[in-house]
């Protein structure tokens, strides 16, 4: 296990190289200068919003003007030691930001995959139970359903239907859970319920799979031999089998979900890293940018090595070498 982790661990470095990369190569193709976007605040009638000169002197003022292959050296550089530089958008340090956004956006994405994995266990565990019966069928279009439904629409039609249907307006300021956790319950659950859908129905899905497979094993045909009650039988020898792949599922969709925050967050108003991260795309803020994607990327090889060793506890016949 400690040889294994060690590799996990080593690979961190040469993923997040290639992440560090691909991300300043695309925001340097991409089309859009900050530098015209800061002056003119926006790219049309360039000659008559300033001069040339004041266009090079906030390019030199930015660091831009500089060839890429310092600019990409200076910011691994200044990363190393956890200075993202500050926002071109924003005038503040890159990290203030972030740290102030990422509560925000990990709630919501936990609140989310706690909602879905609460209703996708027992709902894949009875569909496998009930196989080929009437609560079965309707279980398997519910998760069908849930997997086809993009994120966005969910949560379109929840707004619609709170607000047209029932007259709920959530509250639009946001509140800290700490400060005022009845308020932010109210502000969040809609957009985790919205989130959360898919990866639900997905779950749900792995699970009825997972279940149907181990149901068949001979430890199972043993332990009902043996005069074991059903509900044992299923919960304590069947489930926890079956959860393996479900945990594969979960690391997953939790990193998915937390780079996936992006619509629901604009949508919903909610001042998570989504939310930045499209602001800062728009206006070209390329430390923002670079430093939310960075993040994101950590968490989720974080969440990869989290998951296999939680492997190793659900069955202990796991063993790495």
């Amino acid at each position: 296990m400690r040889v294994y982790l060690t590799k996990r661990v080593l690979l961190f470095f040469p993923t997040l190289l290639l992440v560090t990369l691909a991300v300043f190569a695309i925001l340097r193709v991409v089309p859009g200068d900050p530098a015209v976007l800061l002056l003119a605040g926006t790219e049309a009638d360039v000659e008559e919003q300033y001069t040339q000169e004041q266009l090079e002197a906030m390019r030199k003022k930015l660091g831009t003007d500089r060839p890429i292959y310092i600019q990409y050296a200076d910011w691994v550089w200044k990363m190393l030691r956890l200075d993202f530089g500050e926002s071109y958008f924003f005038k503040t340090p890159v990290y203030d930001d972030i740290a102030e956004r990422v509560p925000v956006t990990i709630e919501l994405g936990l609140l989310s995959v706690i909602l879905a994995s609460v209703v996708a266990v027992p709902l894949g565990v009875y569909s496998a139970i009930k196989q080929d019966t009437v609560g079965d069928y309707i279980t398997r279009v519910i998760t069908i359903t849930g997997i086809a439904l993009p994120n966005f629409w969910v949560a379109i039609m929840i707004i619609f239907f709170l607000v047209l249907a029932f007259g709920y307006f959530p509250p639009l300021g946001y509140a800290s859970v700490w400060d005022d956790p009845w308020n932010n319950l109210q502000q969040m659950i809609f957009p985790a319920i919205a989130l959360g859908t898919s990866n639900m129905a997905f779950i749900a899905r792995i699970t009825r799979s997972a279940m149907l497979e181990v149901l068949h094993d001979d430890y199972i045909r043993t332990a009902r031999a043996k005069g074991l009650s059903e509900r044992v039988v299923i919960f304590r020898h069947a489930l926890k089998n079956a959860l393996l792949p479900v945990v594969t599922v979960f690391g997953y969709e939790f990193g998915r979900l937390i780079s996936g925050t992006v619509i629901i967050e604009v949508i919903f108003l909610v001042p998570g890293m989504g939310r930045l991260l499209v602001t800062s795309i728009f206006n070209r803020d390329f430390p923002m940018i670079q430093a939310v994607v960075l993040l994101i990327a950590v968490i989720v090889l974080i969440l990869n090595v989290l998951m296999d060793l939680l492997y190793a506890w659900l069955n202990p016949r796991i063993r790495y070498s």
